[in-house]
C-alpha cells in the first residue's frame, strides 16, 4: 500500500509539474509582456536571484535579457524540472534550498497538485483554508529542506542587481534575512495576507528602496505606471478587493 500510495503522489506531481509548465511557458504574450517588464530592472551581464523559482519561466526571462541567473528552489520535484531546462546554462545556477531570516532546516509543506504553491509557511497555509480562490488548494505533506539567507547567496554569488521573491507568504521572512541594499526587487503578495506584504514593504523601506509600484496577477503590467511612495503603496494594497488575490510589487532605489 506504501509503494501504491507514493507512486500515485507521484504522478499528482509530475500531472502537477506538466500543468504549470503549460501556463508558464505557453503564452507568447505573457512572455513578451513579462520581458518587456523586466527590462527596466535587467541588462546583459546582470546578475539576478529568483527566489522561489518554481518551474523557472521567470529564469527564461531573465536569460533572454542576457541575465546571469541564481535559480532558488526548495521543492525537489522543481529542482528536477529546473536542472532539466537549465542545468547545462553555464549562466544558471540553481540552489536546492529555502531561504529565510536565519540559516537551519525548515518544513515544506507539498501542495502535490499545484505543487508551485507548495510552502515553508505555516500561517500561508492557515490564512488558504477555506478563503475565496484557494478553497481547493490542499498542503498534504511535509518534507525538511535546507534554509540559508540572501547575506548567505550574495556572499556566495555576489550582489545581484534585481531580487524576485515568490515564496507563498514567506516574503517578509527572506527579506529579514537581507541587510543589503539592492537596486530593485519585488516579492509576491496575496490579498489573504496582506500583513505579510506590509512587512515587507517595511523591509524594503529599512533597505533604503523608496520607490513602489505593483503587477496584478499574471499581467505583467505596472498598475501605476509611475513610481509610488511607500505609503502610497500600502493604501492601494489595503484598498484591492479580497477577489484581487494575489501579484507582486515592485521596488527600488532612487
Amino acid at each position: 500500500m506504501a509503494d501504491s500510495s507514493a507512486m500515485f503522489d507521484g504522478l499528482r506531481t509530475v500531472r502537477g509539474v506538466l500543468r504549470s509548465l503549460r501556463i508558464y511557458y505557453g503564452d507568447r504574450r505573457r512572455r513578451a509582456a513579462m520581458e518587456g517588464l523586466y527590462r527596466h530592472f535587467v541588462r546583459p551581464g546582470d546578475l539576478v536571484f529568483d527566489i522561489g523559482a518554481h518551474v523557472g519561466d521567470r529564469v527564461a526571462a531573465f536569460r533572454r535579457l542576457g541575465a546571469r541567473v541564481v535559480a532558488v528552489e526548495p521543492q525537489p520535484a522543481l529542482v528536477k524540472t529546473l536542472r532539466l531546462l537549465y542545468g547545462r546554462d553555464p549562466q544558471v545556477a540553481i540552489e536546492a534550498i529555502a531561504l529565510g531570516r536565519r540559516a537551519g532546516t525548515i518544513a515544506l509543506k507539498l501542495n502535490l497538485d499545484n505543487p508551485t504553491v507548495s510552502t515553508v509557511s505555516a500561517d500561508f497555509v492557515a490564512a488558504a483554508a477555506g478563503a475565496p480562490g484557494w478553497r481547493e488548494q490542499s498542503w498534504t505533506k511535509c518534507l525538511p529542506v535546507p534554509l540559508s539567507t540572501l547575506d548567505a547567496l550574495i556572499a556566495h554569488h555576489g550582489l545581484p542587481v534585481f531580487i524576485k521573491i515568490d515564496v507563498e507568504g514567506f516574503e517578509a521572512e527572506v527579506l529579514a534575512g537581507l541587510t543589503q541594499t539592492v537596486a530593485a526587487l519585488s516579492f509576491e503578495f496575496t490579498t489573504i495576507q496582506r500583513d505579510v506584504a506590509l512587512s515587507a514593504i517595511d523591509r524594503c523601506v529599512a533597505l533604503d528602496l523608496e520607490y513602489f509600484d505593483a503587477a496584478l496577477g499574471e499581467s505583467q503590467s505596472l498598475v501605476h505606471g509611475r513610481w509610488q511612495s511607500a505609503d502610497n503603496i500600502r493604501r492601494w494594497l489595503m484598498d484591492l478587493p479580497d477577489d484581487a488575490n494575489s501579484g507582486d510589487i515592485y521596488a527600488m532605489r532612487p
